[in-house]
């Protein structure tokens, strides 16, 4: 799966594990991308999307439901 966002670009961030002594080591915080298909001018369109852009679409309207 793609590791960005088609619609907003969202992608992986990086950050720290922290232990109770306080110790620091690497890691990576990935978005919930999930792959979508849409119809579109009578077109099918398979995006990878983000869940919270999903739901946003979802709120403005933008799109009903998916076709599975």
């Amino acid at each position: 799966m793609a590791s960005r966002c088609e619609l907003t670009g969202k992608g992986k961030q990086f950050g720290h594990n922290v232990s109770f002594s306080l110790r620091r080591t690497k890691r990576v915080f990935k978005p919930n991308l999930q792959k979508k298909t849409f119809v579109v001018n009578g077109q099918k369109v398979t995006m990878t999307l983000s869940t919270h852009a999903i739901r946003t679409l979802k709120k403005k309207g933008i799109i009903a439901q998916p076709v599975k």
